[in-house]
């Protein structure tokens, strides 16, 4: 065993030849390519201390975050549920009276001689985004990283409120701070984050494999996976078959350290997503708009 390069205080197996394990490239902290498992544990037991409640910045950054983030509605389409959600226009189905003259005139011009769908009405149409936020909370991401990353949370809880949200944290191991379909709010979610302490080493693909699971319960056809971490991987398998396998993983990359932005680029391309940089709490809106904006 030889000291973790990200600053831990932890240890890693070095290569030994054998077992298909690689070393910390020089100068990073990670991949490290270990087979090392990860647990997962009730947030309860990450937590520190039961009692503490987000500090007075973390809860101002949260508030400028959420102020400044404007994420795209998701693009509507034939398996959005009907009769609850915004009001849209869309083709009769025996559903609704309500009909937009507009449009059906459009329609009528092309076709003289309408069939029932060139009837265009109003109804409620409920569309849903199923999103797995995986936010990094291990030793190398301590002080001000985990503020930025706790205001993340609870900014984008509140924007997503109208759609299926989870939030797990991780480190070699990982808490489920809450599962698709399940509405937790926003300021319990950001005291719950706050609760569990940096630490350990960095186990990114133990997460991916959670998110993955997660998905698989409530399939849905505008699914992502959205990865807030400094990306030194230093304990686990190699994370990228397990990015390969999601529907879509975005990286927001916390650049404020180090960081290992070979592995981040890596995984946003085979889970067909973007990467983003993070240097501030305030580049955090930003990034979430310009990944949900594709």
């Amino acid at each position: 065993m030889e000291p973790a390069r990200g600053g831990t205080g932890g240890l890693v197996l070095p290569d030994s030849g054998r077992g298909g394990r690689r070393p910390p490239r020089s100068g990073s902290g990670g991949p490290a390519i270990t087979g090392e498992q990860g647990a997962l544990v009730s947030a309860g037991d990450a937590a520190a201390d039961s009692e503490v409640q987000a500090d007075p910045e973390t809860l101002r950054r949260a508030r400028q975050i959420a102020a400044q983030l404007a994420v795209p509605r998701p693009r509507r389409d034939a398996s959005a549920r009907r009769g609850v959600g915004e009001l849209a226009s869309v083709r009769y189905q025996g559903g609704s009276d309500d009909i937009d003259l507009d449009q059906t005139v459009e329609q009528l011009v092309e076709h003289p001689v309408p069939e029932e769908d060139d009837i265009i009405v109003r109804e409620r149409v409920r569309t849903r985004r199923s999103v797995v936020l995986l936010v990094d909370v291990s030793g190398s991401m301590r002080g001000e990283r985990i503020r930025t990353a706790a205001a993340t949370v609870g900014a984008l809880a509140a924007e997503l409120d109208r759609d299926d949200l989870a939030v797990v944290a991780f480190w070699s191991d990982a808490a489920i701070l809450s599962h698709l379909g399940q509405h937790v709010p926003a300021q319990r979610l950001l005291d719950e984050m706050l609760r569990i302490p940096a630490k350990g080493l960095t186990n990114i693909a133990f997460p991916l494999d959670v998110a993955a699971t997660e998905l698989a319960r409530i399939p849905a056809r505008d699914a992502r996976v959205v990865l807030l971490s400094d990306c030194v991987h230093n304990a686990g398998p190699d994370p990228r078959p397990l990015a390969a396998r999601l529907p879509r993983l975005d990286v927001l990359l916390d650049v404020s350290g180090e960081q290992d932005e070979e592995l981040a680029r890596d995984l946003a391309r085979l889970g067909h997503g973007r990467l983003r940089r993070i240097r501030a709490y305030t580049d955090v809106a930003p990034a979430l708009g310009a990944v949900f904006a594709s």
